[in-house]
């Protein structure tokens, strides 16, 4: 690039530009114990004629001490299949009347473009991770026995119903341990676990297919015979505790919550940190009838999750800086909220055109060779894995390490241009699992893939900011109350944040993994060595952004991503994806990612120059095709590393770790007085937001476990 061409507002490094961030909107929401807003919320002004280039305070070194929060396989048979016919109604040859559809409930939200299949196959580049999409679920013999009878036959609803319970992660014809631990059936196996199953299935599919309505006890009866009511009972039980149904914003769901449980002598709760795990834990806590009380650092909800508000020379635009994409939205709780607040979603476009440095476009025939080759390296490092881990289950290396001995001795990507591109898909690697490939565990880096959701992969218009609001609204959130020491004993906790002492019967912990790696809440008594090893040996990683608002979209309005290659391996992740936000966003906005090493790096350069930087990127991209790249009026750097709060973007399994120490680091402490929730402690979906919203969910049913063997528990479940 001619440096002629660069805007001279962004040559100087000039602190002037570089301004704070607004109030949040939320912060209408907090009580009045809630601190008040102080200078630094408020933005610096800048020159009209000069761009905005930021770095977001909530991610910036210096701001703030610490404080905040973010945040399933199937069995074989047909046992189940002979016995079903007991739960019929009289005079009915099937589980339920009416018509039933094969779509899932959550993939008939509305959205943008034309949505995915419920299966389908791998889709390349826009995801974060290298996607199986239900091989684990095809190949069963389980789902197979299901699909048999999908036209035509009157298991159809049932199956239908099946198919709903397996995307929000249940079994096909088991019981998780959940519910083995909540004791739903007399036996394990046989002809009561099976009609258990199909209850707990059928009450699940009817209320997502209305989920802004209240499903009562006797609407979940309605469908099945009385003698079995006793089933309908335990299931109806264990998915209203567990948060699988009754569960969002919807204004019935809120009334009905505040109108059932309504009791005194309720246990107290204190909830560390106001991110998703947080924020939707104290909901279903207060919903079960406890007394809650959540502790922010920050000045505002969401933790991770956080959209910006940008705007500039007429245009506005949403940005999101920490949690964006919604990754799979069948099962998704987020897609559940969607369709409460009657929300439109973005489908996330296919196609990702990839550009040289040159700025001339990737050749497709390299690019399908390169991408077929990266894939071939992928399958054969898995089956090395396989070989490893039953030979010799004490030993583990990188990913990167083999994928790299791997493409030598094969001789892949030999030419630059293909080097040039697997670095590429590396990165992007990079960036699903927010760590350099050196530090990804070739056993056990991709654990959770059998878990993950299907479906499409969508934005939300307006950001997520939007689900936080209402997740926390009226809740009794302290904001800037920075934890500095829990203590725990037999008799409750006392949790210490700025200079005041809050006693609750249980805490839970929803603090970032890199919080707790960096030890800045002191545990008294120690936390076990345990649960010390399982936060060391996981990692937790980052994954920086520059978000640009620009006067209008340069880039064209038919594509959602497209990437960028780099000379230089060590840099391949400095801006190699960029996300359009233009269609969701309500402004012309771009978000570049900047992953791997890149990441590291990225935070010890100055606003400014990040942003000459991609600045550069753009118009060696465009300036061939005589498309002028303008200044962005307004650009915000993240910091994630830097940031007090977190310490990093979000986990992973490193070299020397297994999705075991997910597990372990989600156990409580104390005899159940300290509870733990976040991405990081959920095994199935880490690094996801509705990971982090999952294991509230799953925390507070832990603490009312607890508190009702105790006898401090709640009102009980009518």
């Amino acid at each position: 690039m001619d440096p002629n061409d660069r805007p001279p507002a962004l040559v100087a490094d000039n602190p002037s530009t570089i301004s704070s961030d607004e109030l949040p909107p939320e912060r209408q929401h907090q009580q009045s114990s809630s601190p008040p807003s102080t200078a630094a919320d408020a933005p610096h002004t800048t020159p009209s004629n000069s761009p905005r280039t930021e770095t977001d305070p909530d991610l910036a070194a210096s701001d703030f001490p610490y404080g905040d929060g973010d945040g399933d396989g199937d069995g074989e048979g047909d046992e189940e299949e002979e016995d079903s016919s007991e739960l019929v109604r009289e005079g009915q040859n099937n589980l339920v009347e009416g018509d039933s559809s094969e779509t899932l409930p959550d993939a008939q939200i509305q959205t943008t473009s034309e949505p995915d299949r419920i299966a389908h196959g791998p889709i390349r580049r826009k995801r974060r991770r290298r996607k199986r999409f239900f091989t684990e679920l095809n190949g069963s013999t389980s789902l197979s026995r299901h699909s048999r009878h999908r036209i035509g036959d009157p298991a159809k609803e049932v199956d239908t119903e099946a198919l709903i319970a397996i995307s929000v992660g249940f079994p096909v014809d088991s019981l998780t341990e959940e519910e083995i631990e909540a004791n739903v059936v007399d036996v394990i196996g046989g002809p009561e676990q099976s009609n258990y199953i199909i209850v707990r299935n059928h009450i699940l599919a009817r209320w997502r297919s209305n989920a802004s309505s209240w499903l009562t006890f006797e609407q979940a009866l309605d469908a099945i015979r009385s003698e079995h009511k006793n089933l309908v009972q335990s299931a109806y039980g264990f998915l209203l505790k567990h948060g699988y149904i009754n569960f969002g914003v919807a204004p019935s769901i809120r009334e009905a919550k505040l109108r059932s449980f309504d009791g005194v002598n309720r246990a107290n709760v204190v909830v560390i940190g106001a991110g998703l795990a947080g924020l939707v834990a104290a909901r279903q806590l207060i919903f079960l009838g406890f007394k809650v009380v959540v502790l922010e650092g920050r000045a505002r909800p969401g933790g991770r999750v956080k959209t910006r508000r940008m705007a500039g020379d007429g245009v506005v635009a949403a940005a999101d800086l920490g949690g964006s994409v919604l990754t799979g939205i069948n099962g998704n709780p987020f897609g559940v909220l969607a369709r409460q607040l009657g929300l439109p979603l973005h489908k996330v476009r296919d196609m990702c055109p990839l550009y040289l440095p040159s700025g001339r476009a990737v050749n497709k025939e390299i690019d399908s060779k390169v991408e077929a080759s990266f894939n071939k390296l992928l399958d054969r490092v898995c089956n090395l894995r396989q070989s490893m881990i039953e030979e010799v289950k004490s030993v583990d290396v990188s990913l990167g390490t083999a994928l790299e001995a791997f493409r030598r001795v094969y001789g892949v990507a030999e030419d630059p241009q293909e080097h040039m591109l697997l670095d590429w898909h590396l990165a992007n690697l990079e960036y699903a699992n927010a760590s350099l490939m050196s530090n990804l565990s070739l056993a056990y880096w991709d654990q959770d893939d059998p878990y993950e959701m299907g479906g499409d992969h969508c934005f939300i218009p307006g950001g997520n900011e939007r689900f936080v609001r209402e997740l926390a609204s009226n809740l009794p959130i302290f904001y800037q109350r920075n934890v500095e020491s829990v203590r725990y004993g037999t008799d409750g906790a006392l949790v210490y944040a700025a200079g005041q002492e809050f006693h609750g019967d249980m805490v839970l912990c929803t603090v970032p993994l890199g919080v707790l790696k960096k030890g800045i809440i002191e545990f008294v008594p120690e936390l076990p060595k345990r649960k010390l090893g399982a936060i060391e040996r996981l990692g937790f990683g980052l994954l920086n952004k520059v978000a640009m608002l620009f006067t209008y979209n340069f880039w064209g309005a038919d594509i959602d991503t497209f990437g960028h290659l780099a000379e230089d391996s060590s840099m391949r992740g400095e801006f190699f994806l960029f996300y359009s936000y233009h269609s969701v966003s309500g402004g012309p906005l771009l978000i570049a990612l900047v992953a791997g090493e890149a990441a590291i790096k990225f935070e010890m350069m100055s606003p400014v120059e990040s942003i000459n930087k991609v600045l550069d990127v753009l118009r060696g991209i465009f300036k061939p095709k005589g498309i002028v790249v303008p200044d962005p009026v307004q650009a915000v750097c993240t910091r994630w590393g830097k940031d007090h709060f977190t310490y990093g973007s979000y986990s992973y399994v490193a070299v020397g770790s297994s999705g075991d120490d997910y597990d372990i680091l989600s156990e409580s402490v104390g005899d159940g007085r300290v509870f733990f929730a976040g991405e990081a402690t959920n095994k199935q979906y880490p690094a996801t937001m509705h990971g982090a919203f999952l294991s509230g969910m799953r925390e507070a049913a832990n603490i009312l476990r607890v508190a009702r063997r105790r006898s401090i528990s709640p009102q009980p479940l009518q």
